[in-house]
């Protein structure tokens, strides 16, 4: 009798093992076919005939030799992963921080449910689906210079859509990082009993001008990027760690790693738009910390041997001065340039600019971060700078 209970409690542990263990296998959506149903009319119904790789991962889920006719009644897996949605974000649901994607499979959601091939969207659900090319063939870019639907989703939705102004900057490539981000916050200060940190200003600060760069006809690169944070019209911006490094790579915690990987990241694009001719500009832009009584100007470091990286510099230092004696004539600028080793400015291809914006313990000077159209204003004005670099 004791063995059968013995027996009885091992398979029931197995069971239990087996039913909590992760399906090793892809969950697809199935199909019943139809008369006169083929592999390509599934397909082009269901929105996966433009890439090949749908048609032949068709024929591999279904173990599938010829493309004859499906036979009738027959139920088929169609090239659809099925992801059961977290409640969170797409983008958690399916562990990819793929801002771009994620548009693009909340779109294919739509779509099928307004076609009536979804019963409900995957918010009511819990159903996700998600073509198998976006995966695994047709993985799309991300950078800001990726158009979705005529949009730069990386903006935000407020700010998606970019009227050109002109194409001054047409043949410049910009590779715009903003200061640390990830694990590593920056400078942090307290405000009005809100706690800020360097890594969100300069990052929307660098949004607003990597916006900017684009309206005159330039290829902008945001290094540094956050999946949801887009640029943010309000006074206090929330911290947050969700940061990554272009094009889809989580930030080390190592303050060397994340200065090797930002530098590789900028290096490999510059290497590809050499080829072609391109002129390119990196700029980090960063917000310093001193004692709370030390104001600080904007600015500007070069590394000693570019000699073009000095007359960039000096172009946005004057640029930034003459602002500053135009609109505060009785202020003064203390800002100025100077040669400095930094690993950015030493490792990085490309003539690079390192920008200190202010310090971020000053009341004073924190008013340049926290009033949105203080920040507007400097990306504008060195959006102006690099408009006189030829």
């Amino acid at each position: 009798m004791k063995f059968y209970k013995v027996q009885f409690a091992i398979a029931t542990l197995l069971l239990l093992l087996l039913s909590a263990a992760p399906q090793s296998e892809p969950q697809h959506v199935k199909y019943i076919a139809q008369t006169g149903d083929g592999i390509f009319s599934v397909l082009r119904k269901y929105g996966l005939d433009k890439s090949n790789c749908n048609y032949q991962y068709f024929f591999k889920i279904n173990n599938i030799h010829d493309d004859k006719n499906l036979i009738r009644d027959a139920v088929y897996e169609l090239p659809i992963r099925i992801f059961t949605y977290d409640d969170n974000s797409i983008r958690s649901t399916i562990g990819d921080n793929n801002m771009v994607l994620a548009k693009m499979i909340q779109d294919y959601n739509n779509l099928m449910v307004e076609a009536g091939l979804k019963n409900q969207n995957y918010t009511e659900n819990k159903e996700l689906w998600v073509p198998f090319n976006l995966l695994e063939c047709d993985y799309p870019k991300v950078h800001a210079g990726v158009l979705t639907e005529g949009k730069f989703p990386i903006f935000g939705p407020q700010y998606s859509n970019i009227d050109p102004i002109d194409n001054s900057l047409n043949g410049w490539v910009y590779y715009i990082i903003s200061g640390h981000g990830g694990p590593d916050p920056g400078a942090m200060a307290e405000i009005d009993g809100h706690t800020v940190s360097e890594d969100e200003y300069a990052y929307d600060i660098s949004l607003r001008l990597t916006r900017n760069l684009i309206a005159h006809g330039a290829t902008a690169y945001m290094i540094t990027r956050d999946p949801n944070d887009g640029i943010r019209d309000t006074e206090y911006l929330e911290c947050d760690n969700d940061e990554y490094c272009y094009p889809n790579d989580a930030i080390p915690l190592s303050q060397m790693d994340r200065l090797r990987q930002r530098s590789r990241a900028v290096n490999k694009l510059y290497t590809d738009y050499k080829k072609q001719g391109k002129k390119q500009l990196a700029i980090c832009i960063h917000i310093d910390s001193r004692s709370t009584e030390k104001r600080v100007d904007m600015f500007f470091y070069h590394h000693a041997k570019s000699n073009s990286g000095k007359q960039y510099a000096e172009t946005l230092y004057s640029t930034i001065k003459s602002k500053y004696d135009f609109y505060n004539p009785w202020r003064g600028y203390d800002g100025d340039v100077s040669a400095r080793d930094l690993f950015m400015l030493r490792e990085t291809y490309p003539t690079t600019v390192y920008i200190e914006l202010g310090n971020l313990q000053n009341p004073k000077d924190q008013d340049r971060f926290t009033i949105v159209s203080n920040r507007q204003a400097v990306a504008d004005w060195l959006t102006d700078g690099l408009l006189k670099i030829e």
